[in-house]
């Protein structure tokens, strides 16, 4: 018989791959907002402020997907049906229309009403999420200011030491309301009095929150001598978070660069920059800090390296900044003034046009030093033409402050009117241990910081003691086994080979 071939049946192949678990789907607004609700009355029930910080560490993604239906919905459903507070909370809604309500379609099942009255905290925390809401739009600016204006004095009246964190937050969106309106210095009064009071009650985050208010209303109307004195009447919470650190030591920063005081401002902006934000979180304030900073390092005499104009969120906000860094880098006094002129508007919305007008003379130092190094004998008039400057007797008093200062090593013949340059200066000498001193105290400073920062997990070192104590058993072990079969080795008399 012949043989015959099976045929295999053809399998599908196996192209079904693990199942993936999907992404968990964030929850809905009003969901979100129930919930943070339900934290805060955990939080005054238990005494446990540490809910109440987690639902505000939402607020700031939390208060760009809210909406009039978001937030009228998040009320219906915390409180009863015949609350007052949630009639007052709704007069700051704008009312819906029947046509809203007749194109709307459910399809989700009528969620449960509340049944009892939340607690206070619970309306300041809406009463927050409303106003963040209301300065969205410039046309409900007017209601927002009624809306802050009554908050504080229902905080004010309330008077409950569970409701602190969340009043931290409301002094914030209180400030950025008044400022919107362009009233900021009205309000200056409203915060004095709280800060008062908040030292007195020992809320450390209420008043890092107040003193950065002040510190803003007297910066926005160029007020640094109020400011400077805030700061030497007060003591900042050395237990406040780093957001509010971060603002303060960029609010510092401010002051000192004002005062001639370049060395502390540099000190202050390079830690706003350590405890701000991450870059794409904070973008507005990363960039501001860093266009201040990049001032103060030009006004030391120091050049800002190239790879932070590369940055990502840093490379369009500072294309001006990195003009006027290369004007100074070159020592062209013409570009330095061409540069000047073109972004001045910019300048003077950033508040450093006249931070930047004292790099003036940088720039004027910057171009004798390379001319020093470039000649060795060079004429006055030739110095004017080179630096664009006035006349000879300015070049001559520029020439003769670099030669005192120490920037350049040469002597000016009045006779010949000429400058004659030395050698180079050497890499040695006081201001080079000067430098070294203070890039030294700076890393000491990161490190001790660095160090207070750390955290270190619970009964870490129970671990090490159990694997020292162990470690000692066995060699305690090991020591009693060699003396036990000490003797073995001498005792042996077998056979050892034909060569022995």
């Amino acid at each position: 018989m012949t043989d015959v071939e099976m045929k295999h049946e053809d399998k599908p192949p196996d192209t079904e791959k693990p199942k993936q678990d999907p992404k968990p789907i964030p929850p809905s607004p009003t969901v979100e907002i129930k919930s943070n609700v339900a934290l805060i009355e955990r939080a005054v029930a238990t005494l446990e402020p540490r809910f109440t910080m987690r639902v505000l560490r939402t607020l700031t993604a939390l208060r760009k997907r809210l909406d009039d239906a978001v937030l009228r919905d998040a009320v219906e459903e915390v409180y009863p049906k015949e609350s007052s507070t949630k009639k007052t909370l709704l007069s700051w809604l704008p009312a819906t229309s029947s046509a809203d309500h007749s194109m709307d379609i459910d399809t989700t099942p009528t969620p449960s009403k509340a049944t009892s009255e939340p607690v206070p905290e619970c309306e300041i925390y809406l009463r927050l999420l409303i106003l963040h809401h209301l300065l969205t739009s410039p046309s409900t600016h007017g209601k927002a200011m009624e809306l802050a204006q009554n908050t504080v004095s229902k905080m004010q009246a309330l008077n409950r030491r569970s409701m602190d964190p969340i009043a931290a937050k409301v002094w914030y969106a209180v400030e950025r309301t008044y400022e919107l309106a362009g009233e900021l210095a009205d309000a200056r009064p409203i915060f004095l009095a709280a800060q008062r009071t908040s030292a007195l009650r020992h809320d450390d985050e209420t008043q890092a929150s107040l003193i950065n208010r002040l510190l803003r209303s007297y910066l926005h109307y160029s007020l640094y001598d109020q400011a400077d004195k805030l700061v030497s009447k007060t003591t900042f919470p050395a237990s406040a978070s780093n957001s509010q650190f971060a603002r303060y030591h960029y609010y510092l920063g401010r002051i000192k660069v004002v005062q001639l005081n370049y060395t502390a401002a540099h000190t202050n902006l390079q830690q706003a920059i350590r405890r701000a934000p991450p870059a794409k979180v904070a973008p507005g304030f990363y960039q501001a800090v860093h266009k201040l900073s990049v001032v103060v390092e030009l006004l030391m005499g120091d050049i800002p390296e190239r790879s932070l104009f590369r940055h990502p969120v840093l490379e369009k906000a500072l294309s001006a900044y990195y003009d006027i860094v290369t004007a100074v880098r070159t020592g062209s006094l013409s570009q330095f003034q061409a540069t000047l002129s073109k972004h001045a508007a910019l300048f003077e919305a950033d508040k450093t046009y006249t931070l930047i007008g004292r790099l003036r003379q940088n720039v004027i130092k910057t171009g004798i030093r390379r001319l020093s190094l470039s000649y060795s004998r060079i004429s006055l008039r030739d110095i004017c033409v080179k630096l664009h400057l006035d006349s000879e007797e300015d070049a001559e008093y520029i020439v003769g402050k670099a030669i005192r200062d120490g920037v350049i090593d040469g002597r000016i013949v009045h006779e010949k009117g000429w400058m004659e340059c030395g050698g180079q200066k050497g890499g040695y000498g006081p201001e080079v241990a000067e430098v070294f001193q203070r890039r030294i105290g700076y890393c000491l400073e990161l490190h001790n910081q660095s160090v207070k920062a750390m955290r270190y997990p619970l009964n870490a070192h129970r671990k090490e003691l159990a694997a020292a104590e162990g470690a000692r058993e066995r060699e305690k072990e090991l020591a009693k086994q060699v003396q036990e079969g000490g003797g073995d080795l001498d005792d042996d008399d077998g056979p050892l080979g034909e060569g022995f």
